[in-house]
């Protein structure tokens, strides 16, 4: 799963992703920091027990002893990425920060081009807005009120829809002449033919096609459109390609009236936007790493570590830090990443084992993998996100929970632990 971070320059962007990944990317007060994508692991924690809570439940009910360690509190799973604590099992998703986008990037301006082929195969995507609306379109730091948050959102997506509208445009009497001699289908596949390295797929753009043509009743034949007709159906194809989400950055630095509006807008919509504070959460991790609080992704709070020794500025910074994120309610992030994940795009997590009755891989290691897949996803697809061999040779697949044999096409839900039997 990949989440683009995207933006206008100097808004916060690459001190998000430096804050999620823990990565030292460069960071400045000044337009186009970042010039080619930085890529990088977020950690994000599930928002169920891991299934090693269940696996100990039921050595317990056995009679069996229980190896544990007590710096996990309980967990016995041995993640082969991310980790397990009083069996919150933490998860990695990749991100990728794009360079910043100025206004008519969609005909090459700035890093338009690089910036536009970057998010090409990204799940969704997270704008992140100046909420304290101090740096202009541009990305410049003039001050207060040099930018409408509401500003910076619209040209995102006025690129956007201008980038795949020149897309289309650009050779749509060819596929207009396409429909006009084959039919309907004709001109889905040739919108899939220009938009496949998007991440268009045919069954999506015949869905949106179909519900455009349906919304706009006085439409004639696809071959008589003109440019802005195709803009519209670029637009409506754009919300698909790239599902957008809102991280109202430097939040901490603003009053709420400032960013109200585009919060209003875009929640009337049923759109997602969140308040964060990329800094804050920085800082935390900074500091966690140094050895000097306990904070995890996703924590609401943090405590000093009992062997830290800390100056007296070093403390006056973490008081600081603890009431930023009590007034927030935390940072953010991991809040607007777990929203993105879970209720957008409708992630679950399965775990698949090599030994149903132990729950462990060939190595013997407990739930060694906690995989983020699609819901409705099927038996056989899991074993595809665990390696193409698995899913080529697939033969059936065992519940590990029931003990109960599953087909390819049963659909898994949230949690299932499953054993794959394939052909070697």
């Amino acid at each position: 799963m990949r989440i683009g971070l995207v933006g206008k320059p100097n808004v916060g962007k690459s001190t998000t992703f430096a804050a999620l990944t823990e990565t030292v990317v460069e960071i400045a007060n000044y337009p186009f920091t970042t010039i080619d994508a930085n890529i990088g692991i977020a950690w994000i924690p599930l928002r169920s027990n891991c299934a090693c809570a269940d696996l100990v439940k039921k050595i317990k009910e056995s009679g069996r002893s229980i190896e544990s360690d007590d710096e996990r509190k309980g967990s016995i799973c041995t993640p082969r990425t991310g980790s397990c604590i009083e069996y919150r099992r933490i998860v990695p998703i990749t991100l990728v920060d794009v360079a910043g986008l100025v206004p008519d990037a969609h005909r090459g301006r700035g890093r338009g081009n690089q910036f536009l082929s970057d998010l090409a195969n990204c799940d969704a995507l997270i704008q992140v807005v100046d909420a304290s609306g101090t740096t202009d379109i541009e990305g410049n730091p003039i001050g207060e009120g040099a930018c409408d948050p509401e500003e910076e959102y619209d040209f995102l997506i006025n690129e956007l829809n201008a980038w795949i509208t020149g897309i289309l445009n650009d050779s749509w009497a060819r596929g207009a002449r396409r429909a006009q001699a084959e039919g309907q289908m004709a001109l889905v596949r040739y919108i899939h033919s220009q938009l496949s390295g998007l991440g268009a797929t045919e069954a999506m753009i015949s869905s949106k096609l179909s519900s455009f043509i349906a919304s706009n009743p006085d439409l004639d034949v696809p071959w008589t459109w003109n440019e802005e007709t195709v803009s519209n159906l670029a637009c409506d194809l754009r919300e698909k390609l790239f599902p957008l989400y809102v991280a109202a950055n430097k939040a901490d630095q603003a009053d709420i009236s400032k960013w109200i509006h585009l919060k209003t807008r875009i929640e009337e919509k049923g759109g997602l936007i969140e308040a964060t504070s990329a800094e804050t959460e920085l800082g935390l991790r900074r500091a966690a790493k140094a050895g000097a609080i306990n904070y995890r992704p996703g924590d609401l709070d943090f405590t000093i570590s009992e062997n830290a020794e800390l100056t007296g500025a070093q403390r006056k910074g973490l008081a600081a830090l603890s009431n930023r994120i009590e007034e927030m309610g935390g940072t953010g992030l991991i809040s607007l990443l777990s929203s993105v994940v879970f209720d957008r795009l409708d992630r679950i997590v399965a775990y698949p084992v090599q030994d149903e009755s132990k729950w462990v891989d060939g190595d013997g290691r407990v739930l060694p993998d906690a995989l983020l897949i699609p819901q409705g996803s099927t038996a056989k697809d899991l074993a595809y996100a665990v390696h193409t061999d698995l899913g080529d040779g697939f033969i059936r697949a065992t519940d590990a929970r029931t003990g109960r044999v599953i087909g390819a096409d049963h659909e898994l839900v949230n949690d299932d632990v499953v054993k794959i039997h394939a052909k070697t």
